[in-house]
């Protein structure tokens, strides 16, 4: 793993932050001024280069902001953090322009610095991650009329600045779709920033999207910059924003009118030079009549509308993607490549793919590990895909409790899936199982969930839906995450939910097993 690189004249607090990363299972690197730094890079290599730059601002022979400058033009990529006296705090937020990741004003909490800076090595990984699978893999694939229709639109907006909207069902691509607008503009070589606006609690939305100044609200300790000040020179990717709170909604309309917004809790206008780009599976005309959305504001996003084929309208791709995806899944696990036969291609394609290109691309994955042989025959496809008829409603259910049935009965491996496992059984407002319930008639799980909300109903219960979907979205992590050894951002990505979103979930489930027991572990 690369060092943390640590930048400071101050004795002490090298050593304070060096003890601490090294108990987390970092590596680190000190200096005591920028000059040290700058001869550093000049011979680092790609092994022994820093993986996140923790930088003071004064210090002698040269300042942190200069350091970042120079920094930033060497490796544009790298996580800075910088370090600074409350005195400094202006120079702090002046840094946000040349780039920096954040900010950690002096004194510190160490378990809030510590955190501040896994959370830099989180998010470079990530990105690094991204930017490695955007430049292997094509960027999208598809001999189908309806997918040439969309590449030649796509060749057509792409040198333009306009508000692009793109519509599509859950899975079909949408993301892919705006990547590409934004790889060939002419801003490809600024920001590509996107946010899934159904994902984040709508308390902490207008925060996400415009930032926030340092103690707008408890727990704000720092500066912080906003999704559109993040893509200022780029593009901003608003997946699902037909589901928006309808106050943001016209926030966000002030925005794209004149490109000026007010961070949360700040009383100086931000300008930020972005080109917008939104997508949706719902009906936005109809949202518009219920009066869930803004008129003005569709109005203002749908300036050109691209709608994404559904893969079950272009099923002569399947057969590409399914080879495409295979491949794709071998590189990730390092295994040999697994082929597939026709008599299999022929049965997955007349499959109707409910979860379109994400979920054939999660096929070939469970393929890859659970084919038992080098070619992939019918017998060997997924239970959803054999089990599938014309009434494809009947048939996915059917599947999905089978899955249920064996998850209730898989033994779950210690990993971040074991606190959700303890919320179940050490929460007080958890519900005996029922006779008739989840456990024990998977055949029926769906009268089992109707005869514990009715269980409730009857004792009075002021929390049935609480109850309910805390043990549902229990379940559904902890299967995300056996399904993933525990890997939270992948298990994330296979629900179709943010990153953000899963981590806290499992803090939520986390704090109520601490709350109803003192004695559990964390």
């Amino acid at each position: 793993m690369k060092p943390i690189w640590i930048v400071d004249d101050d004795q002490s607090i090298r050593f304070v932050l060096e003890k601490a990363l090294l108990r987390e299972g970092f590596s680190t690197r000190s200096f005591t001024n920028p000059r040290e730094v700058l001869a550093a890079l000049e011979s680092a290599t790609d092994h022994d280069g820093p993986q996140i730059l923790v930088s003071d601002i004064r210090m002698p022979g040269g300042s942190g902001l200069e350091l970042l400058e120079k920094v930033k033009q060497k490796l544009p990529g790298l996580p800075v953090i910088i370090m600074t006296a409350f005195s400094d705090l202006d120079s702090a937020v002046s840094a946000f322009q040349g780039g920096a990741f954040e900010y950690l004003p002096k004194p510190f909490d160490l378990p809030k610095a510590v955190e501040l800076i896994r959370r830099a090595v989180e998010e470079g990984q990530r990105e690094a991650v991204a930017e490695e699978r955007m430049a292997e893999a094509p960027e999208m694939l598809g001999q189908a009329p309806a997918m040439q229709d969309v590449f030649r639109a796509i060749g057509r907006l792409s040198q333009s600045m306009v508000t692009v909207m793109i519509t599509g069902e859950s899975g079909s691509g949408k993301e892919l779709v705006a990547r590409a607008l934004h790889k060939h503009s002419p801003r490809a070589n600024g920001p590509f920033v996107a946010i899934n606006t159904a994902a984040i609690p709508k308390d902490l939305l207008e925060s996400e999207l415009f930032g926030h100044e340092r103690g707008a609200f408890t727990g704000a300790q720092t500066l912080r910059r906003g999704r559109f000040e993040q893509a200022d020179g780029g593009t901003l990717f608003l997946d699902e924003i037909g589901d928006m709170p309808f106050d943001l909604q016209t926030r966000l309309l002030r925005v794209l009118s004149d490109g000026h917004f007010y961070r949360v809790g700040g009383h100086s206008a931000v300008k930020a030079n972005v080109r917008v780009i939104a997508a949706t599976h719902q009906d936005l005309e109809q949202r518009v009549k219920d009066g869930a959305f803004r008129e003005d504001l569709f109005h203002r996003l749908n300036v050109i509308r691209l709608r994404l084929p559904a893969l079950r309208e272009r099923r002569e791709d399947v057969f590409m993607l399914t080879r495409h995806f295979l491949q794709q899944s071998a590189r990730q696990l390092g295994v040999e490549p697994k082929r597939i036969s026709d008599a299999a291609l022929q049965q997955l394609s007349h499959f109707s793919f409910p979860g379109n290109v994400r979920q054939l691309e999660n096929i070939c994955h469970w393929l890859t590990v659970m084919a038992p042989a080098q070619v992939i025959e019918p017998k060997d496809l997924p239970p959803e895909v054999l089990g599938a008829t014309p009434e494809l409603g009947k048939a996915v259910a059917s599947s999905e409790k089978a899955m249920v049935a064996g998850l209730e009965r898989a033994e779950v491996p210690e990993t971040a899936s074991s606190a959700l496992q303890r919320t179940e059984s050490s929460s007080p407002t958890t519900p005996h199982r029922s006779a008739d319930g989840f456990e024990q008639s998977p055949e029926n799980w769906e009268s089992g969930l109707e005869a514990e909300a009715m269980a409730l109903l009857a004792a009075g219960r002021g929390d049935v839906w609480d109850v309910l979907t805390r043990r549902f979205e229990s379940r559904l992590i902890q299967t995300a995450l056996l399904n993933t050894r525990g890997r939270r951002i992948e298990a994330a990505q296979k629900l179709g939910i943010g990153r953000n979103t899963i981590t806290r979930k499992i803090q939520e489930l986390n704090s109520r097993v601490n709350n109803a027991c003192s004695f559990c572990k964390t």
